[in-house]
Parts: structure tokens; C-alpha cells; sequence
């Protein structure tokens, strides 16, 4: 099942699937399930994806005034099951769109590291993935990035020249790196299993991402990207998703542990010093760092599908934890700038 795909099935009876939806899993086929699923109401064409233009709101601009930092996140209700994507503080208010469009959704933002740009994944009908696109900080300005049509997961270097991003090759899914402009595109990953959700090392001399296998199991791994030389980062039989690498060289990533919830946890790019961050009778997912390294944005879910998805604000130690979203919505793959 393709990442977006899955995506469909949100109204399904896929009970696999809405589990792993929930723990921000793959499929053992390599799909991604970070997101969740629905059926889409409405044909696609290829011209009305490429005409599709976010809204443009100066409003959006606001949201990110000086002192603070801006969060982009994707979202949908049960009123408007199209995926759009939001801004909003840290400091809480209401969230701002970034996007509106009838029959295509906009999924897995990243911002670039000046803050000027949002990267993020567009899929229509079907869940046929568009690719990846950019966009300016407030919407509008809209580019795609050639050569990333099917692509998932977009990661931008911390000197803003580059775009790491998951592909699929066959079944799999495999990491890729490509100037912004689309060329050229290496592939750095070449195995059986489905690698996702890559992450940039402070320096941009390294990767980590997590390795899903046939089996169900997912660990975090690490890339040199001088040698392609690569480092289990957690155990081989883990269920650890979407890491996320601090400036102060810490990897925060979801794992579904001995709870049978998914919690996050920290572990140094080494190994060492794994430890758990929360610890809810709930499911935490997609891990993203403030720019101090001090906190971490994340989705919380319920343990049934139709349980709404908040963000969540929690200090790397566990402490000051903060509901950030409140309304009744899914709230998904935030990103902090």
C-alpha cells in the first residue's frame, strides 16, 4: 500500500491500518503511516493539481512575529476531510491556514532553515502523490520540486541547498537526497526493507531515519552521507517511528513500547542514553524540536481512530507538558521552526 493510499482507508475497517495510523507506523511494505486515511471524494487531473494554489495570508505572517517561533502542522475534520496545512505559535492562539484546496491535500511540512520556505507533500485523488512542492512561509509562491513525484517525507538541510526525502523503488521505499531545484537525486539507501522520515544531522554530514522490515518492526538507523556507511541508532525487534534530530545533537522519535502505547523517547545519535519522555495511557507521535533543543511539539491521539489528534507542547525532560491544539480535529506532522 502506497503512504498516501493508506491514507483512503480512514472510513475503512482496515483495523491494521488504523492501529498503525495511530502510532505513526509503516506498513511492512514500506509505506509510511504517519498520517491517516480516507477516501477521496472527488477525480483528480493532472492539471488540476498543478493549478491548485495555496492561499496567500498576510495573517499567517502574524503568527510568526519577532521572539517567536512558528509551527506548521497538517490538518483535517471530519467536516473537511482534505488535508490543509496550519501555522501557529508556540506561545498558543488560533491556528492560521497556510493552504486551501478543494481536491488536493497538502501533508508532511518542513520548513527551510531560514524560515522563508514550507516543503510538504501534495496527493489527490486516490492518494496519488503529487510530490513534493514549496512554498513561501505565508502561503502562495507555490514550486515543485522536479523529479519527486511518489515521494514522501521531506527533510531540509540545515544549509537549505538540499531536500532528503523517502521514494519508492519496487515495493520499497528507499532515501533520497537532491538539490532544492530536484537535481541531482542520489539514492543512498538500497535494501529489502522501507526507510523513512529522514532527519539531518547539525552539520548535514549525516541522516537518521527509520528502517521498517517485513516483519512490522522499525528501528531508527543513521547515514554518513560522505561513505553511505550505516549505524543502527535502537534495537533490532523495536517499534520506533519518525526520529527527529535536535541542534543539540539528540534524535527524539516515537516508540510503541511494553505499554502497547507509543510514547516518545531521546536517544543520542550514538545509541546511548535512550530514555522515555512520556509516559500517557495515549499515543505520541511525530516528535519535532524547538530550535533551543529545549522542547519538543508532538501529536497526541486517543486509542481509537476516531479520537481526535492535538498537538502537544513537553520539555525534553518530560516536564511542562502543554496542549497546544484544542479543536475537534486531527492534527498531524507538526513541524517547529
Amino acid at each position: 500500500m502506497d503512504i498516501l493510499t493508506s491514507r483512503q482507508h480512514r472510513t475503512g475497517n482496515d483495523a491494521t491500518a488504523g492501529r498503525a495510523r495511530r502510532f505513526g507506523r509503516t506498513d511492512g511494505d514500506g509505506t509510511s503511516r504517519r498520517g491517516t486515511s480516507r477516501r477521496r471524494r472527488a477525480a483528480l487531473a493532472a492539471t488540476a493539481l498543478a493549478l491548485a494554489v495555496p492561499l496567500t495570508l498576510d495573517a499567517a505572517a502574524d503568527a510568526g512575529a519577532a521572539g517567536d517561533h512558528r509551527i506548521v502542522f497538517a490538518r483535517y475534520t471530519a467536516a473537511a476531510p482534505v488535508e490543509d496545512l496550519y501555522a501557529i505559535s508556540s506561545a498558543g492562539g488560533t491556528p492560521v491556514p497556510l493552504t486551501h484546496t478543494a481536491t488536493v491535500s497538502d501533508v508532511m511540512p518542513s520548513w527551510s532553515p531560514d524560515g522563508k520556505r514550507v516543503a510538504f507533500v501534495r496527493y489527490g485523488s486516490g492518494g496519488t502523490i503529487d510530490g513534493i512542492w514549496t512554498m513561501k512561509a505565508t502561503g502562495g509562491g507555490l514550486k515543485a520540486v522536479p523529479g519527486t513525484k511518489g515521494a514522501s517525507d521531506p527533510a531540509w538541510s540545515p544549509d537549505g541547498k538540499r531536500i532528503a526525502y523517502a521514494k519508492p523503488v519496487g515495493t520499497q521505499r528507499e532515501i533520497y537526497v537532491a538539490d532544492i531545484d530536484g537535481t541531482p537525486a542520489t539514492r543512498l539507501t538500497h535494501t529489502a526493507a522501507d526507510d523513512l522520515h529522514p532527519t539531518w544531522s547539525p552539520d548535514g554530514k549525516y541522516l537518521a531515519f527509520n528502517r521498517a522490515d517485513a516483519s512490522g518492526h522499525s528501528r531508527v538507523m543513521r547515514i554518513r552521507l560522505s561513505t553511505l556507511a550505516q549505524t543502527a541508532v535502537t534495537g533490532a525487534g523495536s517499534h520506533d517511528w519518525t526520529p527527529d534530530w535536535s541542534h543539540g545533537n539528540r534524535i527524539a522519535f516515537s516508540r510503541v513500547d511494553s505499554s502497547g502505547f507509543a510514547h516518545l523517547y531521546l536517544v543520542r545519535p550514538d545509541g546511548t542514553g535512550v530514555h522515555r519522555v512520556t509516559a500517557a495511557r495515549a499515543n505520541d507521535k511525530n516528535p519535532s524540536w524547538s530550535p533551543d533543543g529545549s522542547r519538543l511539539v508532538f501529536t497526541r491521539g486517543g486509542g481509537d481512530d476516531a479520537d481526535p489528534e492535538h498537538l502537544y507542547l513537553v520539555r525534553a525532560d518530560g516536564t511542562g507538558l502543554t496542549q497546544l491544539t484544542k479543536t475537534d480535529s486531527h492534527d498531524l506532522e507538526a513541524d517547529w521552526r
